[in-house]
Formats: C-alpha cells, sequence, structure tokens
C-alpha cells in the first residue's frame, strides 16, 4: 500500500472525571465545567485516498453514510478546504459504541487528523478543532487528548497534567445503550444539589494528588442515568469494594470505571466484573 496515500491511525476513548452542568443555553445546549481524560482504549481507523467517501466498520450495526459522525468530519474537511478529493475509511471499533466513551467523536477526530495529513492540507489544530466542534461537542477533546478542562459546551479546552501513575478498570454494561439527548432531555439542572469540586480536583492534578483526583469525582447526569439503571451503581459498589479510589459514570454512561492504585486490585475488579458483565476492560495510565 502506497504509505502516502494512505494512513493508519488510533483514536482513543475518553471518560469525565467530574462532569457538571451549570444550566441550559438559549441554543439548546447546556452550558458544561468537565475534566475529561484520554485513555488508551482505541477504535483503529484506516484512511485511504480515493475519489469519493465511503466507510466501513467491523460492527454491522453500524451506519456507512451520513449518519456515521467519521462520513460526516470527511464531508465537511472537503467542504471546507475545498480540496477535491475523496477518502475509503474503514473503521476496527474496540471502544464500546453508545457508552459515554466519545467512541463516535473520537472517529471523527482521527479523520479529521489523518486526512489533514494524507492532503497535506496544514490546518492547525485550533481549526480542526473548529470543524470537530460543527460535529460533536466531544470532537475538540478528542483532536487534543491528554486531559483538559472543558468548558462552555465542551469547546473551551485548558489543558491539565496527566494522572500519577494508576490503573483503571472500565465496564460497559452489555445490554445497555443510552441516548446523550434523552439523558440530558431529563436532566433538571436548575434542581441539581450536588456538583463537582471542579476547582478541588484541578489543583489535585496539578498537585500530583492522585486520591485527591479521585475523592472528587462526580458526574452529575448520573441523577438520571443510575435511577433509570440501577446497575451502575452496582458497578460503582464493586470497584469501590475491591479498593478503587474512586468510581464514577463517564458522559451520559453508561460505562463506569475506577481507578486503582495497586494493578493486583484493579485485577481482582476486573476478574469479578467480568463474572457479570463482558466489556470489562484494564488500562495502565
Amino acid at each position: 500500500m502506497n504509505q502516502t496515500n494512505s494512513i493508519t491511525i488510533l483514536a482513543n476513548a475518553k471518560i469525565n472525571l467530574t462532569l457538571d452542568v451549570l444550566g441550559k443555553r438559549e441554543d439548546g445546549y447546556h452550558d458544561l465545567k468537565m475534566v475529561m481524560a484520554e485513555i488508551p482504549l482505541s477504535d483503529t481507523l484506516i484512511l485511504e485516498k480515493q475519489p469519493d467517501i465511503s466507510v466501513s466498520t467491523n460492527l454491522h450495526f453500524l451506519p456507512n453514510n451520513e449518519k456515521n459522525i467519521a462520513y460526516r468530519a470527511a464531508q465537511l474537511f472537503f467542504q471546507e478546504t475545498g480540496i477535491k478529493g475523496g477518502v475509503s475509511i474503514k473503521i476496527h471499533k474496540r471502544i464500546p459504541v453508545s457508552a459515554g466513551l466519545a467512541g463516535g467523536s473520537t472517529d471523527a477526530a482521527a479523520v479529521l487528523k489523518g486526512l489533514n495529513q494524507l492532503y497535506h492540507a496544514n490546518l492547525t489544530l485550533v481549526q480542526m478543532q473548529e470543524l470537530g466542534n460543527q460535529l460533536g461537542k466531544d470532537v475538540p477533546f478528542c483532536l487534543l487528548g491528554g486531559i483538559a478542562l472543558a468548558e462552555g459546551t465542551g469547546e473551551r479546552l485548558t489543558v491539565l497534567p496527566n494522572l500519577p501513575h494508576c490503573y483503571l478498570v472500565l465496564v460497559k454494561p452489555q445490554y445497555l445503550n443510552v441516548s446523550t439527548k434523552e439523558v440530558f432531555g431529563a436532566l433538571k439542572a436548575s434542581e441539581l444539589e450536588l456538583h463537582p469540586d471542579t476547582k478541588g480536583t484541578v489543583d489535585a492534578l496539578r498537585n500530583g494528588d492522585l486520591s485527591g483526583v479521585c475523592r472528587r469525582m462526580y458526574n452529575v447526569l448520573e441523577e438520571v442515568t443510575v435511577k433509570k439503571h440501577p446497575v451502575i451503581a452496582e458497578f460503582k459498589n464493586i470497584m469501590l469494594e475491591y479498593g478503587a479510589l474512586g468510581s464514577v459514570m463517564s458522559g451520559s454512561g453508561p460505562s463506569v470505571f475506577g481507578i486503582f492504585s495497586e494493578e493486583t486490585s484493579a485485577k481482582q475488579a476486573q476478574e469479578k466484573l467480568l463474572t457479570m458483565d463482558k466489556q470489562v476492560f484494564l488500562m495502565e495510565l
């Protein structure tokens, strides 16, 4: 395969260490404040130049047309840059779908990055993020990666230090798919009584204080999702029973993760969760 005509790129998932909803905006979106982290659970994308745009995936139920955000990312790239061209996008999904892990957004970000290299468009990160923001509110972060404080609808990003060395166990309840739109639709932001200590979380990251970060992990969307799906609370409790420093739902759910300082306890938690569900991942951060 001619390397100048194709590129292979990894698209990493994200988790929310904190997620706060400050209120609803006039444009229908919500004002958010959250600490997001990239994790080494990834989809693989192979992009290859061709005259038109096509998408294929290893999951039969995913769309391969304009309903796929990766397809729309390619459309937007060619439309906004004025470049005449196309791309074949082959996606091998490993990130669970509809899981609160930005699986679609990270694929869109990878398409923008990959096309920028393939077609030598010389777009800056900020320019790509502006395009990404038109596709989905997690795309700007997925282009940035690392750890960041995200504000506004998610587009205002402040880079933060990485977590100190730790282990992450993540479980996606197998038969549970959650609609982000429905979760935000059911949330009464003005009635929320508990909010995460975002400033304290940011300070703890800057001080390299792992337990301080984990102690403050909180996601206001659990108010909606956990009430509908109590298994999320059950998984959180198992993480804590096996020694997690903290456990929380990611995004609108239903994925749950726990952060561990010891690999042994992380593995024990993973083994226990595997007796209950298939999609359980252990990562070193």
